[in-house]
Formats: structure tokens, C-alpha cells, sequence
């Protein structure tokens, strides 16, 4: 075949010139002519409409069975899935190192095979005799579990094809997988992108739950390409401090539910336990109330937690910078409701430390806070408790105003089976079926005064 000339083609008017210049010819403007590729050369190559087998179409106005879910064994594990596994998913787990990714999916797998179910987990960090000692310190030796430690995928695809397909399998982590097909060392982009796409083919071919165990970065985000997270169904983040008990699994996105439910867990010897009553882990217990110190009811998904925010105002000497630190809350939401504090309240702050905490290690977003962390930070400020057994709850404008929140009457009623007895909030916000006492507040000034002891 003759080698096809090159044309040139502007844009402006369509002429077609054999040679490349500045200026067309026809219409004299510049920097128009475009090289365009004739047919013999980019289309033939690239004609994909025929040469491909019939994809199946299924009428979605037609019933058909769907998928069930298969629980877990472990309800927070369920909770947070949206209900169980579905088959045929494929799930991206994260967390930072030690957290205990491996150990709950051990247990998950462990309860699985149990029950009869087919499962299979692939370590490609550690070997088997490592995971078998994990195993045997929860408690799990004599669960049907098949253990391989392997990092080529095309071993691991082969041995899965020459057996039943799983019902659960677990690839721990896709960054030390690796494809023979594909340059490159384990856990580069190419990598990690192309054995997911292979694994993640073959669960939805066969009905596997799949779960990829996902390193992170030093930011907490998923290490490799973000094309992983759009190519899973869902992504979870095992959360938490390792100076604290308790390990927070939450979904950041799921196709099969919501991605506001958590499930939380107690690390303990024996592995990890579910809480039911995680409010108990984030509140104190003391017996007599303390200055700086407020307890907010919040909400994940559908689950109402009770924290304990706590505050300390440090009085500087003049001329010396105050600063300004917090833990588990936005430092730039506590500088506004600083500032609001001081314009529409009249307090000082400015020449003193603020320090503000939410106890348990517990990271708090809910805009619903503002009126909670304000409670402590005005007893903070005048050295009084707030009242006791007293949770405070509303959203603080910049004009000082307190402003509605989503699902008040069930944290209330949370609040109320833990044996609180008061709750502070905005106006018409109890609801109904609520058992304490509770009092409404427009205005940020309402609780300076009522702390303070003016009203």
C-alpha cells in the first residue's frame, strides 16, 4: 500500500492544502491549517463497529431476582457495608498502617467459612505461617479458610479458575500485587490499575465478594491512581488512633447504600469487638461536671453518638501571642465561632490560649457541634460547669443566631436512654417521644447568659 499523503485542512474556511503554512491561502488567516489524517490511516485502524461479540442486554422494566446479601458475621462490618456483601462487589478497604485492616478481615473471613461459604485470602505481605499465627491468637485456627501468599495475579487468577469460584475473597494489599503484562514494579500506577481492573473482572464474572486491602499516603488518601476508587463499588476507611481503644470503619462510597453508616470497634487482645453503645466510649463518666466540658449528641448515618467536647482558656500576660490548638474538630470553625463570641457576645478571647478536644480521639465535621463546643468555651471562660446531665446541640450563625439541625429529636432520644436530662438546642427542635427537658435558645447571647448565671 502507497504511503498516504499528509493534508492540511484550515479551520477557518475548510481549504485543503498538501503543505504546512502559516498563513491559508483562501482566507488568509493565521495559524489555522491542522494536520488531518486520511481514512486509510486512522479510521481502518481504528473502526471498533464490528469484530465484537453480542453484548446481552436485560430489560430493567422486567422482574428479575436480585442479588442478596450475604452478612458478614460481624453486625458493625454489615452496618457500615449497608447490609451485608453483596455478590459480585468489590470493595477498597483503607486505613493507616497497624490499624487493623488485616485483623478484621481475618475475622470476617473466619465467620464466613464458618458458615459454610467458600473463602480465600491472599496475603502478599506476609506468608501464610504469619497469618495463621494471627489467626490462631483470634481465635479462628479452625475455620475452612484457603491461605496462599502470592503476589502474581495471573498465578492467583489461574489457581481461582481451576477451582469453585469463592463466595469471599480477600487480596491483602493491591499495591504488592503484579501483572507480567504490565512494566513496572508493584504498587506503581500501571500496577496497581491494571491488576485491579483483572481481579475486579473476575469477581463480577463469577459472584465473588471482593476486598482490596489499599495502602495510604502520608495524607491519609488511598495510595496509587484515584481511577481505583471510581473502578470499586465501595471504599471504607478504617479509622483511628492507635493510643485509643476503639477503630472507626467508615464508607466513603458505596453503590449498594448509604455512606453515612459507621461500625465501631474496641481492639482488644483477642482482636477487634463491635460496640454496640459506642456513646460509652467517647464520654468521661465522671460523676460531678467540670468547667469546659459539653456533650453533644452526634449522628452518623443512622446511629446517634455522644461526645464529649472539652475546652481550657489559659490567661496569657500582655504582649504575649495566645495560641490556638484543637484536636478532632476544624480549627477554622472554632477562629469564626471565636470571633462571633467576641462580636456578638462581648467575651474576650484574644488574650488568652484557647485549647479545644473531643475526647476519645473522635473526629467531629457536623456543623451541629458549634453550639456544644461554644458551651465549653464560655464555662472554660467563666470557670463554671455547664448544667448536669445536659447535652447541647445547634448550628451558630456568623449574626450569633442558633440555627436548626437535621435529626434533633433522635439525638435527643439517645441522649435521653443514656440519662441526660437536659438538652439546649434551637427553638422547636425536640420533636416528638422526647423524655427530658428541653429548652430553647435563639441566640448565641441566650447562653452566655444563661452560663454565666443571668438567666
Amino acid at each position: 500500500m502507497a504511503k498516504p499523503k499528509k493534508r492540511y485542512v484550515c479551520q477557518a474556511c475548510g481549504s485543503v492544502s498538501h503543505r504546512w503554512q502559516g498563513q491559508c491561502a483562501d482566507c488568509a488567516e493565521w495559524n489555522t491549517l491542522t494536520e488531518d489524517a486520511p481514512a486509510t490511516v486512522f479510521s481502518l485502524k481504528h473502526d471498533l463497529s464490528s469484530g465484537g461479540r453480542a453484548v446481552e442486554f436485560v430489560d430493567l422494566d422486567k422482574p428479575g431476582a436480585l442479588p442478596a446479601r450475604q452478612p458478614t458475621g460481624l453486625a458493625e462490618f454489615d452496618r457500615a457495608l449497608g447490609g451485608g456483601l453483596v455478590p459480585g462487589s468489590a470493595i477498597l478497604m483503607g486505613g493507616d498502617p497497624g490499624i487493623g485492616k488485616s485483623t478484621l478481615l481475618l475475622q470476617a473471613a473466619g465467620k464466613i467459612a464458618r458458615e459454610g461459604r467458600g473463602v480465600v485470602y491472599v496475603s502478599g505481605e506476609e506468608a501464610t505461617g504469619q497469618v495463621r499465627m494471627r489467626a490462631a491468637r483470634l481465635g479462628l485456627s479452625d475455620a475452612p479458610v484457603k491461605l496462599a501468599a502470592a503476589t502474581g495475579v495471573r498465578d492467583i487468577l489461574t489457581t481461582l479458575g481451576q477451582m469453585e469460584a469463592p463466595s469471599f475473597l480477600v487480596i491483602d494489599s493491591i499495591q504488592t500485587m503484579h501483572s507480567d503484562t504490565i512494566e513496572g514494579a508493584p504498587g506503581t500506577v500501571s500496577q496497581v490499575r491494571g491488576c485491579a481492573f483483572e481481579l475486579i473482572r473476575y469477581a463480577k464474572e463469577n459472584d465473588v465478594a471482593l476486598v482490596l486491602v489499599g495502602h495510604v499516603t502520608k495524607e491519609g488518601n488511598i495510595a496509587g491512581p484515584r481511577v481505583l476508587e471510581h473502578m470499586v463499588d465501595v471504599v471504607m476507611s478504617f479509622e483511628g488512633e492507635r493510643s485509643h481503644q476503639y477503630r472507626i470503619l467508615r464508607a466513603l462510597k458505596n453503590r449498594f447504600g448509604a455512606v453515612d453508616e459507621i461500625g465501631v470497634f474496641s481492639m482488644a487482645g483477642e482482636g477487634l469487638e463491635e460496640v454496640a453503645n459506642p456513646s460509652m466510649l467517647f464520654l468521661s463518666g465522671r460523676d460531678e461536671p467540670m468547667a469546659g466540658s459539653a456533650v453533644f449528641p452526634a449522628i452518623e448515618g443512622t446511629r446517634p453518638v455522644l461526645l464529649e467536647i472539652q475546652a481550657l482558656i489559659v490567661r496569657l500576660q500582655s504582649g504575649a501571642t495566645p495560641r490556638r490548638a484543637v484536636v478532632g474538630w476544624d480549627s477554622g470553625r472554632l477562629a469564626m465561632l471565636l470571633a462571633v463570641l467576641e462580636s456578638r457576645c462581648g467575651l474576650n478571647f484574644s488574650s488568652a490560649e484557647v485549647y479545644l478536644n473531643v475526647a476519645g480521639g473522635y473526629r467531629l465535621s457536623d456543623p451541629a457541634a458549634d453550639l456544644s463546643v461554644a458551651a465549653a468555651l464560655v464555662s472554660a471562660l467563666a470557670d463554671k460547669p455547664l448544667p448536669d446531665r445536659s447535652v447541647w446541640l445547634g448550628e451558630v450563625s456568623l449574626a450569633g443566631e442558633i440555627r436548626a439541625v437535621a435529626h434533633g429529636g433522635l439525638r435527643l432520644r439517645e441522649a435521653a436512654k443514656l440519662g441526660f436530662e437536659r438538652g439546649f438546642g434551637p427553638v422547636d427542635t425536640k420533636g416528638k417521644d422526647v423524655t427530658l427537658e428541653y429548652k430553647g435558645l435563639g441566640q448565641l447571647a441566650n447562653l452566655v447568659d444563661r452560663v454565666m448565671g443571668s438567666a
